[in-house]
């Protein structure tokens, strides 16, 4: 038994607050120091960070002093029949070790074939060997961390006809079987509900709200693809009205939990940033008190 499966959550002195927090950028590092952004963490991709040194190790350091901070990694491929890089995983420890993030997650996908790493995140058919092999591959992450991660549910385009049960009962087995936490992103819900013509309200309402421990918010677009619509989580503009909804709801399920800001396209300024962060704080604080029903209101109509 995964030593996680007991006590979830790892144990940490500068722990995620209940608030919204954005992803940290280049762009906006002086601007964050000189600034202090009224925002309650950062989050940032960990394989920007891998490096010796440099200019995100010297500005990084700084903004950690001041700012809780989360680890999203994008490369443990946690998916692939290929198993765990052991090369990857220890440069992933090291920034970890360096960093000591509350919380550290990674993707329910995989990314690598014959040896290359393909610039995506691809999903999995929902079948038990996946399932098995995407277990051992947490565990074998967790261990080698000495801390429990947090899994992120994908943004899908397509369904494969090898998948023999429903992704929020994959994501559940696969929570229950590794202690690890679950990184819901809502954002990503949407866009694969409709894409797939699922209900999003059924999804998340299948969903363990004690696994739950962060949420992502991001925007997406739109494409025509062989006359139909597809929506594309490219982290590229504003939470959609509809999306803003849909987070209204999953705190109504699962209570407040420390909701981050994704954009990583078409970048726009910290104080976009800091406004996305400010309304999600308020859908935040409405669902943790009763007193902020009128402003909430405002911010949803």
């Amino acid at each position: 038994m995964s030593p996680f499966k007991k006590d979830r959550r790892a144990l940490n002195s500068d722990p995620i607050p209940v608030r919204a927090g954005i992803g940290l950028k280049p762009q906006h590092y002086q601007d964050v120091l000189e600034t202090n952004p009224d925002v309650g963490w950062f989050e940032v991709h960990t394989e920007n960070y891998m490096g010796a040194g440099g200019a995100p190790h010297f500005f990084l350091e700084k903004i950690r002093e001041k700012y809780p901070l989360s680890m999203h990694g994008v490369g443990l491929s946690l998916g692939s029949a290929e198993g765990v890089s052991l090369d990857h995983l220890k440069a992933v420890k090291k920034a970890v070790d360096r960093y000591q993030p509350a919380l550290v997650s990674e993707h329910i996908s995989w990314s690598v074939a014959n040896g290359v790493y393909l610039n995506d995140l691809i999903p999995l058919p929902y079948t038990p060997e996946t399932l098995q092999l995407t277990c051992d591959h947490i565990e074998q992450v967790q261990d080698f961390l000495g801390r429990q991660i947090l899994v992120e549910n994908p943004s899908t385009y397509l369904l494969l006809h090898a998948s023999v049960m429903e992704e929020p009962e994959f994501l559940n087995q696969i929570l229950a079987r590794t202690g690890c936490g679950l990184l819901l992103d809502v954002n990503n819900v949407y866009v694969s509900c409709e894409n797939h013509g699922w209900d999003a309200q059924t999804y998340l309402a299948a969903l363990k709200p004690d696994t739950v421990q962060e949420i992502h918010l991001a925007g997406h677009s739109l494409k025509t693809w062989r006359g139909k619509t597809l929506r594309i989580d490219d982290h590229g503009a504003n939470v959609s009205r509809d999306v803003w909804a849909l987070y209204d709801y999953t705190l109504k399920l699962m209570g407040p939990k420390p909701s981050l800001i994704e954009w990583d396209s078409n970048i726009p300024s910290l104080m976009t940033l800091q406004q996305e962060a400010h309304r999600a704080d308020i859908f935040l604080k409405t669902h943790g008190s009763r007193d902020l029903q009128e402003e909430h209101e405002y911010v949803c109509g």
